[in-house]
């Protein structure tokens, strides 16, 4: 208790001195909290939309398929396994053919991804009903910034080319019917949404397609050697590591600016070990053990990250909730970025987040004020009141 009632009277006593470090120590409390915030809502928020929207509950793809190999496209495509096809009657699954294309907006050549989607599904949460029409009009469903990019608008009319699976080529005129706004981007750009019988069609691969959504509602995938099942945690696996890759970076800024407050903690405590040598030195002719005069000077140390806890708390905890309950604006920029950012990030802030970083930040302002104290242990009471 007296080791506690000095270390605050010194605490105070220096003044300027210590609000500075309890300032600096406590927008690092705010700022960490802060930016793991981000990262805990960034998740749940960015993969929401792309279960709703592209992954569903899973998906079955053809052995081929591989979305980042362009040319295993043509070959990527089969027979619908009936097993599959009895999940696509009762509307649990709903199946994707994919072949490549060619457009010619505005006299330009741009290849495509030409996707066929049952317009009828319900598995996935895209607005592809207006692709459902009597029409000998090729309907066609663009992306916004496929649209933005190509100044496409609803009622303009596309040459598209493709080859069939006999390697013929061939060409037909369609009509944009939809403009879907997505925050999606694997979904959108260079890619063009028809009916999938009609891709069936054009070609010439009836009842084939080359990826399987499944429904959310599916328990045990189906085990289809032809078709191998890629679960949610596969396919959500470029946001995973890109929020990781993200905590990484955080953690290096996060280490320099501690690496700074803990050095002007440091540089305190050992001034304060320098000049308070003659109060060091009544201290221990008066009787007290040299283990606390070591706690006094480590306990104002601790008591800097507390001050800081408490500082923090005022403009902090405002901050965050403000934060959490309006959210954070997301540019529109970020939506060529490839993820499916929403357009407004709201953090999450845990007990484990709040509380284990005022632990680490805590743990490492004492082990930093205890460290120049040690020195305090080979002094003789003679030698520093002299």
């Amino acid at each position: 208790m007296i080791a506690l009632k000095l270390a605050y009277r010194n605490l105070v006593g220096a003044g300027l001195r210590t609000w500075l470090n309890v300032g600096v120590l406590s927008f690092i409390y705010v700022l960490i909290i802060w930016h793991q915030g981000l990262f805990n809502g960034m998740y749940p928020q960015t993969s929401r939309f792309v279960i709703r929207e592209e992954i569903a509950g899973g998906q079955y793809w053809h052995k081929n398929y591989d979305p980042f190999d362009p040319l295993a496209v043509e070959d990527s495509h089969g027979i619908i396994p009936s097993r599959l096809r009895a999940l696509v009657r009762e509307n649990r699954a709903a199946p994707i053919l994919i072949r490549q294309g060619t457009i010619y907006p505005q006299g330009r050549i741009q290849p495509v991804l030409l996707k066929g989607i049952d317009p009828r599904q319900t598995v996935l949460d895209i607005p592809i009903a207006k692709l459902l029409t009597d029409s000998d009009t090729l309907p066609i469903m663009a992306g916004y910034l496929m649209a933005q990019k190509n100044g496409f608008e609803v009622g303009d009319v596309l040459t598209i080319r493709w080859r069939d699976t006999n390697g013929t080529y061939d060409a037909a005129d369609g009509e944009i019917v939809e403009i879907m706004h997505t925050r999606v981007p694997t979904i959108d750009m260079g890619q063009l949404w028809i009916p999938l019988d009609r891709l069936q069609q054009m070609a010439l691969l009836p009842d084939e397609a080359t990826l399987i959504v499944a429904g959310r509602d599916i328990q045990e995938p189906l085990n289809l050697p032809e078709w191998p099942f890629k679960g949610q945690d596969f396919l959500l696996k470029d946001i995973t590591d890109m929020i990781k890759a993200k905590r990484v970076g955080g953690f290096f800024l996060y280490a320099i600016l501690l690496f700074l407050a803990l050095l002007a903690v440091f540089d305190t405590q050992v001034l304060a070990v320098f000049r308070r040598r003659k109060e060091i030195g009544t201290l221990m002719a008066l009787g007290m053990v040299r283990s606390g005069v070591i706690a006094v000077f480590t306990i104002e140390g601790a008591l800097h990250g507390i001050l800081a806890v408490g500082m923090a708390a005022l403009y902090g905890i405002p901050i965050l909730l403000f934060s959490a309950y309006k959210g954070i604006p997301i540019p529109s920029s970020a939506e060529g970025y490839g993820l499916a950012f929403p357009v407004r990030l709201f953090p999450v802030y845990s007990a484990w987040l709040v509380g284990g970083t005022i632990l680490i930040i805590m743990l490492a302002v004492t082990i930093v004020s205890y460290l120049p104290s040690r020195k305090i242990t080979g002094m003789k009471p003679t030698e520093v009141l002299r």
